[in-house]
């Protein structure tokens, strides 16, 4: 392998937290929780930092090596995965921001000093408001309801966001812990991804200052932004189909190998040379073509291990479970109605 081909070594340094850490104890975290030993390993790796600004103290990555990096940590492990790719929104806006708490924050997140979360996808729901935020005083007060919050006991802080009376979005970083305002239930039991500790957030009166917002948009404008977002596909699910393609032999394999080829292809040349805003009904329409594959990826790996794939010993339920969390994770209407469409023609 010469120089020039040679993979980014944060890349490698993925593969061997996947390889060496997070694959092989996979099973035993889906039916516990994430460990801290995880999250450390994670924390010293330098992959927390992969969107943050050089002089922040991250790596301010290319692309094509965040989403590297994503499909391998997603595959050895879609629990740990799902808890540290949250993080990496906090530190997109956080690094957007010209307010205070670029400064207080970004250097901490992008070293991995803190790990965050994020609590923003009731935004979505749209004209609903599930969190409202009002004045208060010099700073803002956050009341309603966050349906669902992952990372609870494993981070730091949390992005928090919410609708005002102008129909604005505010986003505010706060600490991940039980305070005055703010309440989590006990963790959810899921089909998959239990391990990665998701809770709901209640919020009655949680008043956070000035200083602690990110960001303050106008709503429209965030959810336009966000649908750009969403309708490109996961590279988590090429992960996950990758993982199970490895437990199918070989000769059966290799025709899904190269849908799956095809379709991350197609779909990251999109990501790369369009504008976002561009061929949109393209990058729908590849997404759900990645969930087809990803369901044929890990539903052969179950027919392949045969009554076995019923214990939760084995990987190959696992990753099944984690498929169908993956096809509605980050789910929109547009995502939720061609998948349907396909589903269903």
């Amino acid at each position: 392998m010469t120089a020039a081909t040679a993979p980014h070594p944060l890349v490698t340094r993925a593969r061997r937290l996947a390889d060496d850490l997070l694959a092989p104890h996979a099973e035993e975290v889906d039916r516990t929780r994430v460990p801290e030993s995880h999250l450390r390993e994670i924390r010293r790796s330098g992959l927390l930092g992969l969107n943050a600004p050089v002089a922040y103290g991250g790596t301010a990555v290319p692309a094509a090596v965040f989403r590297e990096t994503a499909e391998i940590l997603a595959g050895a492990c879609c629990s740990t995965w799902f808890v540290q790719t949250q993080h990496h929104t906090p530190v997109q806006t956080v690094a957007g921001s010209d307010g205070p708490v670029r400064e207080r924050l970004l250097h901490r997140l992008a070293s991995g000093e803190l790990l965050s979360g994020v609590a923003y996808a009731h935004l979505r729901a749209a004209p609903r408001r599930p969190v409202r935020v009002t004045r208060d005083g010099t700073g803002w007060r956050f009341d309603g309801t966050v349906p669902w919050y992952t990372g609870w006991g494993l981070n730091d802080v949390l992005l928090l966001a919410g609708v005002t009376d102008e129909d604005e979005a505010l986003f505010a970083v706060t600490e991940a812990r039980d305070q005055p305002g703010l309440r989590a239930s006990a963790p959810m039991r899921l089909a998959a991804l239990t391990a990665a500790r998701t809770v709901s957030l209640e919020l009655d009166g949680l008043r956070l200052p000035e200083e602690a917002v990110a960001l303050h948009t106008p709503l429209a404008r965030w959810a336009a932004a966000d649908r750009l977002k969403t309708v490109n596909a996961n590279p988590a699910v090429f992960g996950v189909a990758e993982a199970a393609l490895g437990l199918v032999d070989d000769d059966r394999a290799a025709a899904l190998r190269d849908r799956l080829a095809r379709v991350r292809g197609d779909a990251y040349a999109l990501a790369d040379e369009a504008a976002p805003d561009e061929h949109l009904a393209d990058r729908l329409a590849l997404r759900t073509q990645a969930y087809e594959v990803l369901q044929a990826a890990t539903t052969a790996a179950v027919v392949t291990g045969g009554g076995r794939t019923m214990l939760l010993s084995h990987r190959a339920q696992r990753l099944a479970r984690e498929a169908l969390f993956l096809m509605v994770q980050g789910q929109t209407r547009e995502s939720r109605r061609s998948h349907l469409d396909a589903l269903v023609p």
